[in-house]
C-alpha cells in the first residue's frame, strides 16, 4: 500500500487559500501518521502582524479623533447666556459708594521747610579762621520738600494729619480732590500721638463722617486713602489685622490699629475708612524693611485722634493727667523673684521729687495692680488711665508694699509738654 502523500495534493480540489491547503494537509498527516510539528509559517506571521500594526492604527486614530468630535458635538449643544444685571455697588461686590463718600475729604499735603546742609569738611579744619567764614559761610541752605495727606473733618475747614507730614516747614499747600489748592496753618500739635491740625480757608468743603460708636473688629473690611509717592489720590483694601496695637516705640501713646491694606510713604495723614465710607482711623506707619508696603500698617484709631482734635481746637494744646512717676510692667520672672509670682501690675521705678506722686506718699518699688479699683496690668494701663485724668482731680492707686496692700489717692498734674 502506497504512502499517502499529502504534498501532491491537485489545487484543483482545493482552489482556496494556500493556508487552507495546509490545514488539510496537516489533518492528512495526521490520519495517516505522518504527522510531524511544523514550526510556525512566515505567511501565517506576517498576516497576523499586520493585523495587529492596522488594528493599533485604528485604536489610536479613534482615541486621537473621538474627543475632538465629541467636543465639537459638546460645543454645538451647549448656549451661553451673559447676564445683563448691573453690578451692585454694595455689599461686597463694591466699594465705589464707600470710596466716593469719603474721597473727597481726603486731601495732598504738600509742605517746605529750610534745612541747613554742612559744606565741604575740609572747610571745617580750624585753619579757615573766622574771617575766612565770612568769605564762605560753612553752611548752606536748602529747600526740602515732603508729602502726605490729611483729611477733612469740619466744614470749618479743620483737617487732621501727622505731625510728621508737616514737622518743621514753613509753607504748607493743600490740594483737594476738586482740583482746589490752598495755603495752611497749623492750629495745634501732639508730638505724643504724632497728630496735628491744620486749618484751610476755603467754602463748600467736604467733610468725612467719623465712625465713633461702631465697633471695630478683627477682620473688619478696610480701605486706605492717600496719596502714595505722589502719584495721586489712591484707594487700597484690607481687613483689619490686629487691634490695641502697643509698645511699637513709635508715640509715646500707643493704641494702633493694624491693617494689611497697602500704606506707602504720602499715605501718612490719610483716611482708614470701613465699607461705609465712615472715617476709623488716620494712617501713621508701617512695618518694612524696604520702605514699601508689606501688609503691616498702622493708624491712629478715630476716637484718640479725635480726642486729640477737641483739645487743640479748646484749649490750643493736648491737656493730659501726669503723676511724676516712672514705672516698668512687672513680669512674671520680676514677681517671681519678689515674692509676688500671682500679680499683676507695674513697678513704680522713681518717684521724681516734689512731684504729684510724692507729695501722696507713693514710693520706689511699690507695686500697683490697681487704679480707681480696676486692674492694671500694665505700665501702658497706667498710662493711659493716667492721662485721661483731668488736671486737678484725683486718682487712687492700690497695690503692694513690703507684702502689705496699700492704696494711696493723688491729685493729678498737668503733664508737661515733651
Amino acid at each position: 500500500m502506497t504512502a499517502f502523500n499529502p504534498t501532491n495534493i491537485n489545487k484543483t480540489y482545493f482552489p482556496n487559500s494556500r493556508i487552507q491547503q495546509l490545514q488539510f494537509a496537516d489533518r492528512v498527516a495526521m490520519v495517516s501518521g505522518n504527522y510531524k510539528l511544523r514550526p510556525p509559517m512566515k505567511d501565517t506571521a506576517l498576516f497576523f502582524t499586520k493585523s495587529v500594526i492596522v488594528g493599533l492604527l485604528f485604536a489610536a486614530i479613534t482615541l486621537v479623533i473621538w474627543p475632538l468630535l465629541a467636543k465639537q458635538s459638546k460645543q454645538a449643544t451647549v448656549q451661553l447666556v451673559q447676564s445683563a444685571t448691573p453690578l451692585p455697588t454694595e455689599g461686597t461686590f463694591s466699594y465705589a459708594q464707600a470710596v466716593q463718600s469719603a474721597a473727597p475729604a481726603v486731601v495732598n499735603v504738600y509742605s517746605e521747610k529750610i534745612v541747613e546742609k554742612a559744606l565741604n569738611p575740609i572747610l571745617q579744619a580750624p585753619q579757615f579762621n573766622e574771617f575766612t567764614w565770612k568769605l564762605i559761610p560753612r553752611v548752606r541752605q536748602e529747600k526740602q520738600s515732603s508729602l502726605g495727606s490729611g483729611v477733612i473733618i469740619s466744614e470749618q475747614g479743620y483737617l487732621l494729619t501727622n505731625l510728621h507730614v508737616i514737622q518743621g516747614a514753613s509753607e504748607i499747600h493743600v490740594t483737594l480732590f476738586d482740583g482746589r489748592s490752598t495755603q495752611a496753618t497749623v492750629v495745634g500739635t501732639d508730638k505724643e500721638t504724632d497728630l496735628a491740625v491744620l486749618k484751610i480757608e476755603l467754602d463748600h468743603l467736604p467733610t468725612i463722617a467719623l465712625s465713633m460708636l461702631r465697633p471695630i473688629q478683627v477682620g473688619d473690611v478696610t480701605l486706605a486713602i492717600g496719596n502714595p509717592f505722589g502719584v495721586g489720590q489712591t484707594v487700597t483694601m484690607g481687613i483689619i489685622s490686629a487691634t490695641n496695637r502697643n509698645h511699637l516705640g513709635i508715640n509715646t501713646f500707643e493704641n494702633f490699629l493694624q491693617t494689611d491694606a497697602a500704606i506707602n510713604p504720602g499715605n501718612s495723614g490719610g483716611a482708614l475708612i470701613n465699607p461705609l465710607g465712615e472715617l476709623i482711623g488716620i494712617n501713621t506707619a508701617i512695618f518694612s524693611k524696604t520702605g514699601g508696603s508689606q501688609g503691616i500698617g498702622f493708624a491712629i484709631p478715630i476716637d484718640l485722634a479725635y480726642d486729640v482734635f477737641n483739645q487743640i481746637i479748646q484749649h490750643g494744646r493736648t491737656v493730659r493727667g501726669w503723676l511724676g512717676v516712672r514705672a516698668m510692667t512687672l513680669t512674671p520672672k520680676m514677681a517671681e523673684i519678689l515674692g509676688v509670682s500671682e500679680l499683676k501690675g507695674a513697678i513704680i521705678e522713681g518717684v521724681l521729687s516734689g512731684g504729684p506722686a510724692a507729695k501722696a506718699g507713693l514710693q520706689q518699688g511699690d507695686i500697683i495692680t490697681h487704679i480707681d479699683n480696676e486692674p492694671a496690668n500694665s505700665t501702658y494701663d497706667i498710662l493711659i488711665k493716667v492721662s485721661n485724668t483731668p488736671p486737678g482731680e484725683s486718682i487712687k492707686l492700690s497695690g503692694v508694699r513690703e507684702s502689705k496692700t496699700f492704696s494711696v489717692t493723688i491729685t493729678a498734674a498737668e503733664r508737661p509738654a515733651n
